[in-house]
């Protein structure tokens, strides 16, 4: 490659964003080695491995949060895995976004779903907690329910008997885990539309199988 090569590659790129974040990225999860393979920690797998893709490391604890930032379609993104337990994720994501004046509408939370088979995603503008305790103290203290969400199918309960609290801290199989790969990398390609303003088409193009009828909470647990 030339040096005319090189400045025009220069020139043909564009700066990356600096100062504060613009959104904010939360998957949900419970911290610590035992919860690290569970089906409640999904919101977790997903957005390590965006981070990953991005070039982000997680490592900074604030906002009650492991903290990464990312780049991602000329967006400065703040990532976070909340530390606060499911339940309480609200704290957390509330924190973060008052720090840096964040709306709804740019804080994007992607987490499990019992109604969805493993793998399964669901990508939404807004809408309820659908029985998810770590959604529902998230809109209790954001006072909102507008933020996009990306739900992601942990799997029903094997029969109605089974403590839901029982499944959605459960291991996923290796079988499974392979599907959550696969999964992760439609995630991955979902987010930078979402930035974009194209979340219609990420929710056209990504959204798969149909939710059920949920008869219990999936924020059950810890």
């Amino acid at each position: 490659m030339s040096i005319f090569d090189i400045f025009k590659k220069l020139e043909s790129q564009q700066p990356a964003p600096v100062g504060p974040p613009e959104w904010i990225i939360a998957g949900l999860g419970n911290i610590g080695a035992k919860y690290a393979n569970t089906r409640h920690n999904a919101g977790f797998l997903m957005i390590d491995a965006f981070a990953e893709q991005s070039g982000a490391k997680f490592g900074k604890h604030q906002f009650r949060s492991n903290t990464a930032m990312a780049e991602c379609d000329g967006k400065r993104c703040l990532l976070l895995k909340p530390e606060t337990l499911m339940n309480l994720s609200g704290m957390a994501v509330h924190e973060a976004m008052q720090f840096y004046q964040i709306p709804p509408e740019k804080t994007i939370i992607i987490y499990d779903d019992i109604n969805l088979d493993v793998g399964g995603l669901r990508i939404r503008k807004k809408g309820s907690d659908g029985g998810h305790n770590g959604i529902k103290n998230i809109i209790y203290l954001s006072g909102s329910d507008a933020f996009p969400r990306i739900r992601v199918g942990i799997g029903k309960k094997p029969h109605p008997d089974y403590d839901l609290a029982d499944w959605v801290l459960s291991a996923f199989t290796e079988e499974e885990r392979k599907t959550l790969a696969d999964t992760a990398k439609t995630v991955c390609d979902a987010i930078p539309l979402i930035l974009s303003g194209r979340i219609d088409l990420a929710m056209s193009r990504y959204n798969a199988g149909k939710a059920k009828p949920a008869a219990e909470s999936a924020g059950n647990g810890e």
